[in-house]
C-alpha cells in the first residue's frame, strides 16, 4: 500500500507501518461491522460502573471512525444498542441514552470535517424522544457528506428486521401487486433496513466472544470473521489494521473452490 505522508502519521508505532506496507490497497474492505463488545468488563476491571466503559468506547468509536476514514473504507456499521439490550440494568440503559445525546451535539462538526455521512438502521421510534432527534439530527446533518458511509445499529435486531421485510413482501402480495412466486433474494434484502448498503466483508466482534448476537443475520453470509480478545475501549487504529491485515490474508471462496 502507497505510504502517504497522512497515513505515517496517523499509525505512529513501528509495527502499524510494517502492517501498511505489506497492504493491498485493492483488496481492501469495502465494509466493516463491528460489535463492540466488552464496554462492561473493561469498566469492572477498574472497578468503576459499567457507564464508565460506555465512556470509555466512544473514543474507540472515533479512532475506528478516523482509521476508516484515512483508509479510504466506504462503509463502517457499528452495533451501537441491539433489541435486547433493553433488558440490561434500567440505569446503564437511562444512561446509555443520554450518552448518545451527549456524544451526537459535540462529533457533529468532527464527522462532518470528514465527510462522514451516518445513516440508522433499526426501530428509533422506541427510543427516547431526546435520543430519536439528536440521531435524527445528525442524519440531517450529515446527509451531504460524500466520504465513508456510518451506520449505526440502533435498537437493531436481525430476526426483526427480516421479520419486518416479510411482512413487507405479504402484505403486497396479498393486495395483489406482487406474484409471490416473484420473491427472490434481491426482493427480501430490498426490504430489509439495509436497503442499498453492500453486505459486510468483514465482522469483527472484541471482547473474546465469539458469536453474532442476532447482528445483520441475512447480511454476513460470506463475510469474513474475526473475533479479538480485545475489549472495545482498547481497540484502537493498530487494532483494527491488524484485523484488516488478517482478513487480505484470508482466500474468500463465497461457496466456490477458491484459489
Amino acid at each position: 500500500m502507497d505510504l502517504t505522508e497522512d497515513l505515517c502519521s496517523w499509525f505512529e508505532s513501528d509495527v502499524a507501518r510494517e502492517i501498511l506496507t505489506a497492504l493491498d490497497a485493492r483488496r481492501l474492505p469495502k465494509h466493516i461491522a463491528v460489535i463492540m463488545d466488552g464496554n462492561g468488563r473493561w469498566a469492572k476491571q477498574r472497578g468503576k460502573p459499567r457507564l464508565f466503559g460506555h465512556k470509555a468506547g466512544v473514543a474507540a468509536v472515533r479512532e475506528a471512525i478516523a482509521t476508516c476514514v484515512r483508509l479510504g473504507i466506504d462503509y463502517l456499521t457499528i452495533y451501537s444498542f441491539s433489541s435486547e439490550n433493553w433488558t440490561r440494568p434500567a440505569d446503564e440503559v437511562s444512561g446509555l441514552m443520554q450518552l448518545f445525546v451527549e456524544v451526537l451535539g459535540r462529533e457533529i462538526p468532527n464527522l462532518n470535517e470528514q465527510h462522514v455521512r451516518v445513516r440508522l438502521i433499526g426501530d428509533t421510534q422506541a427510543l427516547p424522544s431526546k435520543t430519536r432527534d439528536a440521531f435524527a439530527d445528525c442524519v440531517t446533518r450529515t446527509a451531504g457528506n460524500d466520504g465513508l458511509t456510518l451506520v449505526v445499529a440502533l435498537n437493531y435486531g436481525a430476526r426483526a428486521d427480516l421479520a419486518a421485510a416479510a411482512r413487507s413482501l405479504a402484505t403486497d402480495a396479498a393486495s395483489g401487486t406482487l406474484d409471490p412466486g416473484a420473491i427472490d433474494t434481491d426482493m427480501l434484502a430490498a426490504r430489509l433496513s439495509t436497503a442499498g448498503i453492500p453486505d459486510p466483508d468483514l465482522v469483527i466482534r472484541t471482547s473474546g466472544e465469539q458469536r453474532l448476537s442476532n447482528f445483520l443475520l441475512y447480511e454476513v453470509a460470506y463475510a469474513e470473521m474475526l473475533f479479538a480478545p480485545t475489549l472495545w475501549p482498547d481497540f484502537g487504529r493498530d487494532e483494527l489494521l491488524a484485523a484488516i491485515r488478517d482478513y487480505q490474508n484470508r482466500d474468500r471462496r463465497f461457496g466456490g473452490l477458491g484459489s
